[in-house]
C-alpha cells in the first residue's frame, strides 16, 4: 500500500504489522509522535499488543526487559534525555542478551534546551552491545524497524536494536510510504533462555571474576555473527520486497578521488553536493553509513576522505571520524557540523569538499570558512 508518512509514523506501521506483545511508553519530543500512533492502534483494535503506559523512559526499558525475558516480542521509543535516563536498562537488556527493538529520534542534549537533530544521544550508547542503525528516509525507517525485528531475534544476535532517524528532519517530515505485507518474513520469537515460572531459576545474579569476562565476550561475538545476519536479512528483504539496503549506501564512490562521509539525513544531503561537484570537475562521491553497530568495514583506499560528524566526543574529536581512522589510520577531514539542528545545505558540503584540509578538524559556524 503507498500512502504519504512522517517517519515517526512509517516506525509505527512497521510495529503494527510485526505485532510485538508488549509495547512500553513514554512521550518526549520528538518521538512521542511514534508511541501515540501506536496507542491508536492498540485502542482501535488494530495491533493486539499490551500496551504499558509508564512513568518514565527508565521504567519503559525495565518494562521492555521483564516483557522480553519470558520471550515476548517487545518494542520500545524514545529521544535524547530520555535515552540517557534508560541507560543503566540498555546495558542490561543487552547484557541479558534480549531482542528488544527500540526507535531513537536523534535529538541534542542539555543544556541548552535543544530539540533539533544531533546524533550524540545515541553515540554515548555505542558500547552498550545495542546494534545501531541510521536511516535517512521515511521509507527506510519503515523498512529498517521489520528488519530489527528479524536481526535481533535471530539466535546468532539476541542483542538489541536501535533504529536512529534524525528528528524533526526525518521523524516529522511528510515522505511516500509503501508498506508490505510482510507474510512469514519475521519468524516467531524463540527466546532459549526465557524463564518459566513452572521451573524457577535464577537469572542476571551476581557474577565472579572467574566468568563475567565470558559474559562480556559473548556479546562481542554476537556483535560480530551479527553482520552476516544483516546481510542476510537484508538480501532476503530485497528479494521479497524490492528493496535494497546495505551496510553503507555509496552514491558515485567507483571513481570518487574524494568521498563524503555522514549519516542520517545529512546523507542525502550530501548526494546532491556530489552531483554539483561533479559538474565543477570534481571526483566527489558520497557513502552515507547505515550501520554503526556493528561498525563496517570501509572501502575507502586511495581516496580523500571528508567525514561529516553531527556529534562530538568532547576532548578526542568526531565520533564517526575517529572510528574510521582507527580503521583505516588514515588522516580525515573532520567537519563538525548540524549540531542541535543546525541547518546543513547541499551548498555547504560542497564548500566542505572544494575547501578540504585533511588531517584538521572544521566546526562548521565556529571556524573560520574553509
Amino acid at each position: 500500500m503507498k500512502k504519504i508518512a512522517t517517519g515517526n509514523k512509517a516506525v509505527a506501521e512497521a510495529v503494527k504489522q510485526v505485532i510485538p506483545g508488549v509495547v512500553a511508553a513514554y512521550p518526549i519530543t520528538p518521538q512521542t509522535e511514534i508511541v501515540e500512533q501506536i496507542a491508536e492502534f492498540v485502542s482501535s483494535g488494530e495491533l493486539k499488543s499490551k500496551y504499558i503506559a509508564v512513568e518514565s523512559e527508565h521504567s519503559a526499558m525495565a518494562a521492555c526487559i521483564g516483557a522480553s525475558i519470558t520471550g515476548t516480542r517487545t518494542f520500545t521509543a524514545t529521544s535524547s534525555h530520555g535515552l540517557l535516563y534508560m541507560h543503566e536498562m540498555t546495558n542490561w537488556a543487552a547484557g541479558a542478551r534480549l531482542p528488544i527493538v527500540m526507535a531513537n529520534v536523534n535529538r541534542s542534549l542539555g543544556p541548552g534546551w535543544n530539540i533539533w537533530a544531533e546524533h550524540t544521544d545515541a553515540l554515548q550508547e555505542r558500547d552498550t552491545g545495542w546494534l545501531q542503525v541510521y536511516v535517512s528516509s521515511v521509507q527506510e525507517a519503515y523498512d529498517a524497524t521489520l528488519m530489527a525485528f528479524r536481526i535481533a531475534e535471530h539466535n546468532n544476535v539476541l542483542l538489541p536494536v536501535m533504529v536512529n532517524l534524525d528528528g524533526f528532519t526525518l521523524s516529522h517530515i511528510m515522505q511516500p510510504l509503501e508498506t508490505v505485507n510482510l507474510g512469514d518474513f519475521i519468524p516467531p520469537l524463540h527466546l532459549a533462555h526465557a524463564i518459566d515460572v513452572t521451573k524457577p531459576t535464577a537469572y542476571g545474579g551476581l557474577t565472579g571474576p572467574d566468568q563475567q569476562f565470558r559474559f562480556r565476550w559473548d556479546i562481542e561475538r554476537s556483535m560480530r555473527d551479527s553482520v552476516k545476519v544483516i546481510e542476510e536479512t537484508e538480501t532476503e528483504f530485497n528479494k521479497r520486497f524490492g528493496r535494497k539496503y546495505g551496510f553503507t549506501e555509496d552514491y558515485c564512490c567507483e571513481d570518487a578521488e574524494v568521498v563524503i562521509v555522514s549519516m542520517g539525513t545529512l546523507g542525502k544531503e550530501a548526494e546532491v553536493a556530489v552531483d554539483l561537484l561533479r559538474k565543477e570537475g570534481i571526483k566527489a562521491g558520497s557513502m552515507r553509513l547505515r550501520w554503526f553497530r556493528p561498525f563496517p568495514k570501509l572501502d575507502l583506499e586511495g581516496k580523500q576522505v571528508v567525514v561529516i560528524d553531527r556529534d562530538y566526543s568532547f576532548g578526542r574529536g568526531g565520533i564517526l571520524a575517529t572510528e574510521i581512522m582507527a580503521q583505516t589510520r588514515e588522516a580525515v577531514f573532520s567537519v563538525i557540523a548540524g549540531i542541535g539542528g543546525q541547518e546543513v545545505t547541499y551548498d555547504d558540503i560542497a564548500d566542505f569538499v572544494r575547501n578540504r584540509r585533511i588531517g584538521e578538524e572544521f566546526w562548521f559556524g565556529v571556524s573560520d570558512r574553509v
